[in-house]
């Protein structure tokens, strides 16, 4: 360098922060952020943007300095000189714009900003000029920092721009002699992390991995990934969302359903939305966090943006991307809540519509889809209110019309009885156990379809949506169910008649107590012999499931039932003739108790396991004692006809042999008589001596 352009270069200006800028510095650094990982990002940001108006500039302009030079940003790291050194090039500043830029970090509303702070009021990063906010972050890690940039405009000289952050900053002709801005920060000591190459690279990935140009840390390119949400979604490639949604999910599979969208109005978003293989909440795993991150113009703002989703669809996976977001100056937190609603409510329903057209167009695939992520879709019936008629029509259900095939409400009422009136839904662990309880019994008798529910949320699903299609939602363990009449007759002999029934079923009701707020004779049993059904339309037998499981508690219901009885069914007849006999009623008190521990178990409630096995033993210990004396006695009488058959056959013999010997007897005096006879061819007969005496026996 000559002399004379020595003497001719501007001297370095020495500036002082006003006191007020220097205040607000401070609370920039100590306050506005939470993590100082984030310089690197708000640097790399402000980088991206001086390319991007680079990028506009060459497209208007035909000349501009350094036209050949390729935009990118270089990160170097030097581990031993202990500095951070990122570099862009981009639109580059003038010596005046070096000074207004970085000079000042805000133009208006410090002295507000600083009037609340000093009243104890929070830290409101809205009231702070947004134009090198970011800038500043570089000083929660630095001891130093240097700014050297040279402007694109050909004509305008270099400049370097330097300041500790302790009140005062320097501005002088610098010496870059390429176009683009070159920022160099000495570490603090505690900031020695920042030299470190793979730790830059993490930070790039997680938080600047989809800006449009190229990051190198020390020489490597880190940005590979390529923002495929900015691109049409016809250009897209199905192979492509499946390599993309592996990075972003951080899954080896690939995802089930993939949805991308863009749209101008009302705001201008641009997401993909991806929808996993699995639903790890069912595996057993916590609970699982909002995985949908949060972009604007390509730079991460938040990884796990809580706002943009409603919570029941948390299990969705991506990126949504959105110019039109006021965001605060650290870029942490969103802070215009109005248009961060209108989002989320853009969203919901663009996911909602999604799922609906899915259903139509694959069933099969979507049914797959709803055995993994139907809770989800069940809790958004539940809390959302604004889109819940929508969100039913994405509920699926077996039902008793069909082997584990899932309908949805809309097929269910589509195929309805004329005269029917409701849907019919009943709760249990599985479809067994739905099938051999005593609720759809009344209900199969009479034709009548019912869903099946078996998770435990269904019960609080269906109470809160309450109809569908204007057709009522009742649970078939409800004790005002309006159904038709049908003939039950009992299944052998005879049923009680009305009054024997009434004073039954009193007498349990007393036998009972307060388990139950009233036992009456049913009129929907058809095999079972008793049943327990809620008077609440409010409270289902699900919900008290829910409730015993959550208190672990047996007792933990929330209010008590009415148990209906069978008075065609065998029990009820053999336990009748039990309590008119004085010296069975205790038997039958056990039995009565017993009964309404069947009907609980029927219902999938808890009883006290100790309290039942006791029980069951006694009444098991008396049937298996009854039925030995009475065996014991049929022993006795076969036993003693044994006996007699003895005899019998004894004296049978002695007479066979009094016979036999009388016939021999018999055969030897008919011996005798034949050769008497041949005698007496030979010679006429003697006439009798004494003809009146009779002949010896």
């Amino acid at each position: 360098m000559t002399e004379k352009t020595e003497k001719n270069r501007p001297k370095a200006q020495s500036l002082r922060f006003k006191a007020e800028v220097a205040q607000l510095l401070e609370i920039v650094v100590n306050s506005l952020y939470t993590d100082r990982d984030i310089f690197v990002r708000e640097l790399i940001s402000n980088g991206s943007d001086a390319l991007e108006k680079m990028r506009h500039l060459e497209l208007v302009e035909k000349s501009v300095y350094d036209q050949d030079t390729p935009l990118e940003i270089r990160i170097d790291a030097d581990e031993q000189a202990r500095t951070f050194t990122i570099t862009d090039t981009g639109l580059g500043m003038t010596r005046e714009e070096a000074s207004r830029n970085l000079g000042t970090i805000a133009h208006s509303g410090s002295r507000e900003f600083l009037k609340r702070i000093a009243k104890g009021g929070q830290v409101d990063a809205t009231l702070i000029g947004q134009f090198g906010v970011g800038f500043y972050s570089a000083f929660m890690v630095a001891e130093k920092v240097t700014v050297e940039s040279r402007s694109s405009v050909k004509k305008e000289k270099p400049v370097t721009w330097s300041s500790k952050g302790t009140g005062s900053y320097s501005v002088a002709e610098g010496t870059l002699t390429k176009r683009g801005t070159k920022i160099t920060i000495n570490l603090k000591d505690d900031a020695k992390e920042f030299t470190g190459a793979e730790r830059i690279k993490h930070l790039i990935r997680r938080w600047s991995n989809f800006v449009p140009f190229p990051i190198f840390v020390n020489g490597e390119q880190v940005n590979t990934v390529e923002a495929l949400w900015t691109r049409s979604p016809s250009e897209v490639k199905d192979e492509d969302l499946a390599e993309f949604y592996k990075f972003i999910a951080n899954s080896p599979g690939e995802p089930t359903y993939s949805l991308h969208f863009s749209a101008d109005a009302p705001l201008a978003i641009h997401s993909l939305l991806f929808v996993p293989a699995e639903n790890i909440e069912k595996l057993g795993f916590a609970r699982t966090e909002p995985g949908v991150a949060l972009y604007c113009r390509k730079i991460l703002i938040q990884q796990q943006a809580e706002e943009l989703l409603p919570d029941y669809f948390r299990f969705i996976r991506g990126v949504v991307d959105s110019d039109d977001l006021p965001l605060n100056i650290s870029r942490e937190t969103m802070q215009d809540s109005a248009l961060v609603a209108k989002l989320k409510r853009v969203l919901t329903g663009r996911l909602i519509k999604f799922f609906d057209e899915q259903a139509k167009s694959d069933p099969e695939k979507y049914d797959g889809f709803f055995r993994e992520f139907g809770a989800f879709i069940k809790e958004g019936v539940s809390s959302d209110f604004e889109h819940r008629e929508k969100i039913a029509k994405l509920l699926r259900f077996e039902s008793s019309a069909g082997d584990k095939k899932l309908v949805s409400l809309k097929e269910y009422a589509g195929r309805m009885k004329d005269d029917q009136q409701a849907i019919y839904y009943i709760s249990g662990h599985s479809r067994e156990a739905i099938e051999a309880g005593p609720y759809v019994e009344t209900l199969n008798a009479r034709g009548l379809e019912v869903l099946y529910c078996y998770e435990g949320i269904d019960d609080f699903v269906m109470t809160a949506l309450h109809e569908f299609d204007g057709k009522k939602l009742i649970s078939a363990d409800q004790s005002d169910l309006d159904l038709p009449e049908v003939e039950t007759p009992p299944d052998d002999g005879e049923g009680l008649d009305e009054k024997q029934a009434g004073d039954l079923a009193r007498w349990i009701k007393e036998a009972l107590g307060d388990r139950v707020e009233e036992v009456r004779v049913s009129k929907r049993l058809v095999r079972s012999p008793a049943v327990l059904v809620n008077p609440d339309e409010h409270l289902t037998t699900g919900m008290q499931r829910v409730m015993q499981t959550v208190a672990k508690d047996t007792q933990a219901t929330i209010g008590r039932q009415i148990l209906e009885i069978n008075p065609g069914h065998t029990i009820l007849r053999r336990l009748n003739d039990l309590r008119e006999d004085e010296s069975q009623k205790e038997f039958a008190t056990e039995a009565a108790l017993l009964l309404y521990d069947n009907a609980m178990i029927s219902a999938g409630l808890l009883v006290d396991p100790k309290v039942l096995v006791e029980r069951s033993t006694r009444i098991l210990e008396r049937a298996v004692s009854a039925t030995s004396k009475s065996s014991g006695e049929r022993a006795k009488k076969v036993e003693k006809s044994v006996e007699k058959g003895k005899i019998t056959a004894e004296n049978g013999g002695k007479t066979a042999e009094k016979t036999g010997k009388s016939t021999e007897k018999s055969g030897k005096s008919g011996q005798k008589s034949g050769k008497t006879g041949t005698k007496s061819e030979k010679e006429p007969p003697k006439k009798a001596e004494n003809p009146g005496k009779k002949p010896a026996e």
